[in-house]
Order: C-alpha cells, then sequence, then structure tokens
C-alpha cells in the first residue's frame, strides 16, 4: 500500500472513531463468506459499522485523536475488524446472538478482543457478558424517570381504591 493511500485510510479511520464514541475490536479470521454475509447484514439491521483493519493503520488513527488508547496496542494483533457503534452494547448484543449456536469444541467466532466503551476500556471475551449488560444513558434516563414516577402513582392508585375520598386517603395511611 502507498504512503498517500495509508494516510487517506488513516483519516478515514480517525474520523470514524471521532464520529462513533463505542467500538470493539473483534476476530472474524475463520468465518467463512456465509458466515460473514450474515454478520454484515445483522450489523447493519443493528446500526452498527464493520470495518476490517490493518492493525497499524488502527494504531495511527488512535493516536489522532484525544485519549490515552495504549492498552488496546496489545489487542491490535492478527486479523482485527472493529465494530462501531452509538448504542453502547449493541456491538456485545449482535456477537453474543451471532455466537450462541456455536459448538463447544469450535472456536467462537466472532471474537471479542476488546471494547472502548462509555469512556472506559474492556480487555478480552471474558467481558462480554458484562457489555451486554450496559445500559445506554436513554435507558438510564428511562430507569431514573421510572423512579421518580413510582411514588406519585402509588399515591394516584390509592386515591383511586378507596373512591377518592378523603377519608378513604387517610384511612390507607392510617392503615400503613
Amino acid at each position: 500500500m502507498r504512503k498517500e493511500d495509508k494516510g487517506t485510510v488513516i483519516a478515514q479511520l480517525t474520523e470514524i472513531l471521532k464520529e462513533y464514541p463505542n467500538f470493539y475490536l473483534t476476530d472474524i479470521e475463520a468465518l467463512d463468506a456465509e458466515k460473514t454475509s450474515q454478520l454484515r447484514k445483522a450489523c447493519f439491521k443493528h446500526e452498527v459499522k464493520l470495518v476490517v483493519v490493518k492493525n497499524n493503520l488502527m494504531k495511527k488513527a488512535l493516536e489522532n485523536i484525544e485519549g490515552d488508547f495504549s492498552s488496546l496496542d496489545a489487542l491490535l494483533k492478527g486479523n482485527t475488524a472493529v465494530m462501531f457503534s452509538h448504542t453502547a452494547n449493541a456491538p456485545a448484543r449482535l456477537i453474543k446472538d451471532f455466537t450462541k449456536d456455536a459448538k463447544k469444541d469450535q472456536p467462537v467466532k466472532p471474537y471479542l478482543k476488546g471494547a472502548y466503551v462509555q469512556e472506559s476500556f474492556y480487555i478480552g471475551a471474558e467481558n462480554l457478558d458484562a457489555l451486554v449488560n450496559i445500559k445506554s444513558k436513554n435507558e438510564l434516563i428511562a430507569d431514573v424517570i421510572a423512579l421518580l414516577e413510582s411514588p406519585a402513582k402509588n399515591v394516584i392508585s390509592a386515591l383511586q381504591s378507596s373512591g377518592q375520598t378523603i377519608h378513604g386517603l387517610l384511612k390507607t395511611l392510617e392503615e400503613r
């Protein structure tokens, strides 16, 4: 690859890294054409961008963005595909769903090497379950809103169950 081409690829990877806040480093080397096609379709369906990269070019692109990504350098060996996503747990769920039917004696592909999710590093495939359970910002906001609504709903249900009278409310409070 010519030096100009490498510079172009590094610039493109840098832009993608700036656009997507979460990315997963995976190994998809042993997948045949059919499985690779299925994986790409699943990625498209879940709004995950899958890119096969050269390790040195990825290292250079990571150097071009803010932050210290040196802990990922050890993972950039062998075959590397990067899954970019705006949703923190979408690639993890995709990998888990894609590998759930794998046999125990065969290597599981795609294999999670590591991830950078919500400004944290997750190194190794043993973190896949933790990544699947990470909640997105919108899910956390929904949980907080549900917790805030809960006391109001309890008061309303108490009013409705006692015939909507003050007497019923006082009686309900007295019983508690």
